[in-house]
């Protein structure tokens, strides 16, 4: 993993940072870079975010006032509603939201993984040809992607359990093999963090235990993990919530975040309360 350390304020417009993947590409978000420049320094701490907003069009932001740390070893749950502003908190430490403003101090390249359901399924890839997309970012474009490389794609296909699937085209595989195949893709990018979209959204129950173990394994490299959920429950696993409804609500450890006050103000009408109240869920998916 990069120990490479950058940090800075961020304001006015912003374009894709380099090595960022966005849409380019048969299968959308295939690298992650650093959201602001600044000086490079040897640093074990995670990320921290400051009074970070923004939005895709002048004068409306979709997300304002963020400001937490997460460090490495940690897992961070994300929770809000639809267009609560999850996959836009994403876009700006990824450096792909159009304006943004704040401060934020990253620890070298972020790695995302999107939800496979917004993934080309009709383009002619393999699951190794995916995976080894995220070693685009340091192949330059005349040659080949090192046999080192190759050798780290298919170790990582092996470690979230997709190895003999390796030749299987990506359109074939079931949702939650895809979605392994594209967090297989993130370790391949070696990133000290990783921002997922709902990894967890509608996959079956292997790769649901697969990707969990993954996530502890992570953990104890000393990954820093965000994590996009509807599942208060699993968030309240995880060290940290940070909870969105278009600003942030609040964040912290899950005891003192996940109050039926602090869900009501974050899910408003999407909330269920499952039986006995000692439980909620948030519903629905991403819709920006």
């Amino acid at each position: 993993m990069t120990a490479d350390r950058r940090r800075g304020s961020i304001g006015g417009a912003a374009g894709p940072a380099a090595g960022s993947g966005g849409a380019a590409g048969p299968v959308p978000g295939s690298g992650g870079g650093a959201a602001s420049p600044g000086s490079d320094e040897t640093n074990a701490c995670g990320l921290a975010v400051r009074g970070l907003s923004g939005g895709y069009v002048p004068g409306r932001d979709a997300l304002r006032d963020v400001t937490f740390e997460a460090g490495p070893g940690q897992i961070v749950g994300v929770l809000g509603p639809n267009g609560g502003g999850k996959t836009t908190l994403f876009r700006a430490l990824l450096g792909e939201l159009p304006r943004r403003r704040g401060e934020l101090e990253l620890p070298g390249r972020l790695a995302y993984v999107p939800q496979t359901e917004r993934t080309r399924l009709d383009f002619p890839v393999s699951a190794f040809d995916v995976v080894l997309m995220g070693a685009y970012g340091r192949t330059p474009w005349f040659r080949r992607v090192a046999r080192r490389d190759r050798e780290a794609a298919r170790a990582a296909l092996d470690r979230v359990g997709l190895a003999e699937r390796a030749g299987d085209s990506f359109g074939v595989l079931s949702g939650g093999q895809r979605q392994r195949v594209l967090i297989a893709r993130a370790l391949l990018q070696e990133a000290p963090v990783l921002l997922l979209d709902e990894p967890l959204s509608g996959v079956d129950g292997v790769s649901a235990a697969r990707i969990e173990a993954l996530f502890g394994e992570l953990r104890a490299e000393g990954r820093t993990l965000l994590v996009a959920t509807h599942d208060v429950r699993q968030a309240g696993e995880w060290d940290r919530v940070l909870c969105l409804h278009g600003r942030q609500i609040d964040f912290g450890r899950p005891a003192a975040v996940l109050s039926p006050e602090t869900l009501r103000e974050t899910y408003g009408a999407e909330l269920i309360v499952l039986e006995g109240g000692d439980h909620a869920v948030g519903v629905g998916h991403h819709v920006h």
